[in-house]
């Protein structure tokens, strides 16, 4: 196993991670205080982390983990970051455990 691939699993091995994984997988219906925004580009760090009930300091932490392994992507618009998730990725990880696990 390739150590991107090992990343991905360290990722995935904290519950507050895979809550954040699990709400952008439906930014609709878990976060309705950002629908004037739109969902377009993903959730604002703000939403993910008043959701989640951690410091912005460890849901950014969090968010980094994630975006590093792949499973996650970033977009910057103004002062704000909004994330959503690699959906491509999720494919290639359900593959992967297919294939090896």
């Amino acid at each position: 196993m390739k150590q991107e691939q090992v990343d991905i699993f360290k990722a995935l091995a904290n519950k507050a991670r895979l809550d954040i994984l699990d709400w952008l997988r439906a930014p609709e219906e878990n976060f309705p205080g950002q629908k004037e925004f739109g969902y377009e580009h993903g959730v604002c760090v703000g939403q993910l982390q008043a959701k989640a009930g951690l410091t912005q300091s460890t849901v950014s932490e969090y968010l980094s983990i994630l975006q590093r392994a792949g499973l996650i992507k970033a977009t910057r618009r103004g002062q704000w970051t909004y994330y959503r998730r690699n959906e491509a990725a999720f494919e290639q990880l359900s593959e992967l455990i297919a294939k090896n696990l």
